[in-house]
């Protein structure tokens, strides 16, 4: 044979079942099945291409989009008859999803996942008598709905409407997550604040991943609506010291729990705790905890006698508590050592911790188990640890120091897979715009590989035109750009210099801080610009 001449299909199958393996399953299927070659057809239709299938583009999150139409009709006129009953996961757009599921009976589909759900998904999809009822209401046992919905006005009629709907609809589901899709943590929290037991209750769900809006709403989710829960992953807005009516009855059926809240007040760790106390049979324990005001959580020897010594089951503790004081808090500042010296005995975790002194505004001790496994950092400051932080993509700086370009070159390293930075620093930066006329032979250019999202909305603009100068600054996936219009314009002179128009030319989403009148100018600079 000529090895210059040979094709695709002189390759042996099991070579071909690697390379299509790295494909969308979905081009595997477009382009493989009816291509006139029954060895092509027959691999196309093994189940390792059949049995998920995503019909969203694989795209990040804030910039997911349906396939086109035409890929859409031949899927659902050509492909999916053949198909369907090989299928067991499906992952859909609310917008497109009807013509999926009326393509073809799906007898073994248990797995959904969701983009684009709001509250008229529920009235279409998730109520009686609807033609997919038999799909959701008896086969579906695993659900993940990714919410495009901004509702910041909490309200109990979510909580029925959309939530206890979805539970009373679905009889077999086993897991439910419900997450996000166009930022962190924004979407309609869990309310169950005065409703009945029966709101918000099921027989079969085993593993809950949800929002919800105080301690009170996690305190309801575990007094017997959810009898077989054994995995719970709560994000909760706010913890106060408001009255709660602890129920003492132990839980032996939770062996997974998951605990992140942003905002906790003083006076709370006890709250805490005594949630805790119940979950006695915990196998694996997940705690994000920013508190304000003192907290013993910070202490090694308290989270020991407290919560890890009344959980004999516990072979997983990740953790990640942060204390902020305000300087006049106490004149008993803590040491980075202190902290550490309370951690000694706990060998069964390695720990590091942090201590920011943000002079003259306040203090932020921060302890975590190694490695770091948190998506999410804020309020971090110059003092980076020489520790790589792979698993943080969404990273919020604050200081009231400039942050100069070692800085940045320091951060590249411990974030490797940074997605979305936001810089809040009104000092200029200490190199300024002209940095590389004084230091140009030793700045090199910074590249983030994987950042869509820049927030520069609160930063001077001197860290606007460093990130946004590509002779400073590489952002070859930028899509999302928060900024003022004062700053952009000055530091783009009025959209006509063109050291900034690559790191520009990707953007889609332009946010800025009062409405404006895009000129041609402004078109040209941005030509991806969704508007």
């Amino acid at each position: 044979m000529n090895k210059h001449n040979i094709s695709l299909l002189d390759l042996p199958t099991e070579i071909l079942f690697f390379i299509l393996k790295k494909l969308n399953n979905i081009e595997v299927l477009y382009s493989l099945l009816d291509v006139n070659n029954q060895r092509l057809d027959i691999i196309a239709q093994d189940k390792i291409f059949t049995t998920k299938l995503n019909f969203v583009m694989s795209q990040p999150i804030n910039e997911i989009s349906s396939i086109s139409n035409s890929t859409l009709n031949r899927f659902c006129f050509s492909i999916l008859p053949r198909i369907h009953r090989d299928i067991k996961s499906l992952i859909l757009d609310s917008y497109s999803m009807a013509c999926i599921l009326r393509a073809a009976y799906y007898p073994n589909l248990t797995n959904l996942e969701i983009f684009n759900f709001n509250e008229a998904t529920v009235s279409h999809y998730f109520i009686d008598g609807t033609p997919f009822q038999h799909i959701f209401k008896q086969q579906t046992t695993d659900l993940i709905l990714y919410i495009n919905e901004d509702i910041k006005t909490i309200r109990t009629e979510y909580t029925k409407n959309v939530y206890a709907v979805i539970l009373s609809f679905f009889q077999n589901l086993k897991h439910l997550t419900i997450v996000a899709q166009s930022s962190v943590d924004n979407y309609p929290c869990l309310l169950l604040q005065n409703l009945p037991l029966h709101i918000f209750s099921s027989s079969t769900l085993t593993k809950l991943s949800i929002n919800v809006y105080d301690l009170n709403d996690v305190y309801a989710l575990l007094d017997g609506r959810l009898k077989q829960l054994a995995t719970l992953i709560v994000q909760i807005k706010h913890i106060d010291r408001r009255a709660i009516s602890y129920n003492r009855n132990d839980l032996p059926n939770l062996k997974h729990f998951s605990l992140t809240c942003h905002a906790i007040y003083e006076g709370c760790d006890n709250l805490i705790v005594h949630l805790l106390h119940r979950m006695q049979h915990l196998e694996e324990l997940t705690l994000y905890l920013h508190l304000y005001g003192e907290s013993s959580f910070i202490y090694g020897t308290y989270l020991d006698n407290e919560i890890v010594i009344h959980m004999s089951q516990l072979h997983s503790f990740t953790f990640y508590i942060a204390s902020e004081n305000g300087m006049d808090v106490s004149d008993n500042r803590l040491l980075h050592s202190d902290i550490e010296h309370t951690f000694k005995n706990s060998g069964r975790w390695q720990v590091a911790c942090m201590v920011d002194n943000f002079e003259p505004y306040e203090m932020i001790y921060r302890v975590f188990s190694l490695p770091f496994q948190f998506h999410l950092l804020e309020q971090i400051g110059n003092n980076i640890p020489n520790i790589i932080f792979n698993s943080v993509t969404h990273l919020r700086l604050w200081d009231k120091d400039p942050f100069r370009y070692e800085f940045f070159i320091r951060l590249t390293r411990a974030f490797p897979f940074l997605k979305n930075l936001s810089i809040d620093n009104i000092i200029p930066s200490f190199l300024g715009e002209n940095y590389h006329v004084r230091g140009k032979d030793w700045c090199s250019i910074i590249e983030y590989p994987h950042l869509i999202s820049l927030d520069v909305e609160l930063a001077n603009s001197s860290y606007v035109e460093e990130f946004l100068n590509e002779t400073k600054t590489r952002l070859p996936h930028l899509t999302e750009l928060k900024v003022t219009y004062m700053s952009l314009e000055r530091v783009t002179e009025n959209f006509t210099k063109d050291e900034m128009r690559r790191n520009c030319a990707g953007v889609k989403r332009l946010v800025v801080d009062n409405t404006i009148e895009y000129t041609n100018n402004m078109y040209r600079y941005f030509p991806s610009l969704l508007v």
